[in-house]
């Protein structure tokens, strides 16, 4: 699906998209994120899911991504709505009932990846109640360096994946895989890098255990970064998040299913600017008493 971006890496690939009209979509499927990524990055990202299936975007942006050259684009497509990063939101959000709830204090007033995470948690309440009022079924948080593998579904297709979920499901669980990149030169990440790690979720445990130490070379956590996948939720009253991977509501404990061949692809620092960058937007400096002070 992506194949071509990689030869022509422009923008002139994505004019005249032709979907299907809102009214033809069952499940509608929506898709939330924070992100201050460049437009060759969002743009892929974009196609690929309407691709797969999914028909709302809510996109809150910041950054580079924030720029007009940038909302410009992502504004013109249908689906796609953007939520700019303004003081009436920052106020809005500060009136939130998150503040009051013990679920995310440990990450209040910490900086870099703690922020960040209170911030897509704030995001993603709001989006919630834009989903809803959009009329969607199903939501998901996604950042743009991520993917959704719909494997083990009838046809490669996120909406037939979920319109096989039982009704009496209010959350599916996608494992996330995360990337092993074998350049150091990587340029365009969703066509160049090819290999991946296998969540523990999708591993035989004996090949787990009897490889863990070889696989691991000194990092117990295995993956560079989080290993506990993401979530897609029905979308119903009284949903709140539960930090940027789950979500939980008010009135009752969620119903949850595993999947067992879908996965989230996470293009993890595929390119070295990709760890600079997130260093050097929290202020952080390169020691390791930074490294623990602004980094989950």
């Amino acid at each position: 699906i992506l194949g071509r971006s990689a030869s022509t890496h422009g923008i002139s690939l994505y004019r005249g998209w032709s979907f299907d009209s809102d009214t033809a979509i069952t499940p509608k499927i929506c898709i939330t994120g924070s992100t201050s990524a460049s437009l060759h990055q969002i743009l892929p990202w974009l196609y690929y899911h309407k691709v797969i299936g999914v028909s709302h975007f809510i996109l809150f942006v910041e950054g580079e991504a924030a720029k007009p050259v940038v909302t410009s684009v992502l504004e013109s497509i249908r689906g796609v709505k953007i939520i700019y990063r303004t003081k009436e939101l920052k106020e809005q959000q500060d009136r939130s009932r998150i503040w009051n709830e013990t679920w995310l204090s440990g990450f209040f007033y910490k900086p870099c990846n703690y922020e960040l995470f209170v911030k897509q948690s704030l995001n993603m309440e709001m989006a919630i109640v834009m989903a809803r009022e959009a009329g969607m079924d199903w939501i998901i948080h996604l950042d743009t360096d991520e993917l959704i593998h719909p494997a083990g579904a009838r046809e490669y297709s996120l909406r037939r994946l979920l319109l096989d979920v039982p009704d009496n499901v209010d959350m599916v669980i996608f494992p996330n895989y995360e990337s092993s990149v074998e350049r150091d030169d990587i340029k365009d990440p969703f066509t160049e890098v090819s290999m991946f790690k296998k969540n523990y979720d999708h591993l035989p445990k004996d090949t787990y255990f009897g490889l863990y130490k070889e696989a691991t070379r000194g990092n117990p956590n295995y993956f560079l970064t989080y290993g506990n996948g993401k979530s897609a939720a029905r979308v119903q009253e009284h949903m709140r998040p539960n930090g940027a991977h789950r979500w939980h509501n008010y009135m009752k404990s969620p119903n949850e299913i595993k999947l067992e061949e879908a996965a989230i692809l996470h293009y993890t620092y595929t390119k070295f600017s990709d760890l600079t960058s997130r260093r050097d937007r929290c202020g952080c400096k390169p020691t390791k008493e930074d490294v623990k002070r602004c980094f989950i």
